[in-house]
């Protein structure tokens, strides 16, 4: 609920530029470096015919999810129930990333994936947080290739 905090607090005011979006989230994310509004940020920001910024993610997506949190706490146990059966009847090979200082993804909650889906594979990027892409690429890439090499074989092998 942080992030889609996070995320609904400038659903409707949107940014005045890409700048304010990476000022905002280098408060939310001060454990990272500062970084600028380069095309990787800008690639999640629409502009309006108002000239603001938006995240590019519905905002009725995130109001309907704060509603529901608001209205009823208690459906958060239905939903961990219906997504563990979910987990449970997967049977394509499945890949945890989880960076190991996530504040979201806790140790309890791998541990109740891969006793659910326990043919789940699970990869730990230390120094990464939640945003793991944004924090450790090079660590999220290689263990993506890994995955993908054992479950596909090499790229370019042609199986």
């Amino acid at each position: 609920m942080r992030v889609v905090g996070f995320m609904e607090q400038h659903v409707e005011t949107g940014f005045a530029s890409p700048d304010e979006a990476a000022e905002v989230i280098a408060r939310y994310m001060p454990h990272r470096g500062k970084r600028g509004a380069g095309a990787g940020l800008r690639h999640y920001l629409r502009e309006k015919e108002d000239g603001r910024f938006y995240w590019h993610w519905d905002p009725a997506f995130i109001r309907n999810i704060m509603a529901a949190k608001r209205s009823n706490p208690e459906n958060q146990e239905h939903q961990f129930q219906e997504l563990s059966k979910a987990a449970a009847s997967l049977t394509l090979p499945l890949h945890l990333i989880r960076g190991a200082a996530s504040d979201l993804v806790s140790e309890e909650a791998v541990a109740h994936l891969r006793q659910v889906a326990p043919h789940a594979e699970y990869t730990d990027i230390a120094d990464a947080t939640h945003m793991v892409v944004g924090d450790a690429n090079d660590a999220f890439s290689n263990a993506i290739l890994v995955f993908l090499n054992r479950h596909h074989g090499p790229a370019g092998s042609g199986q």
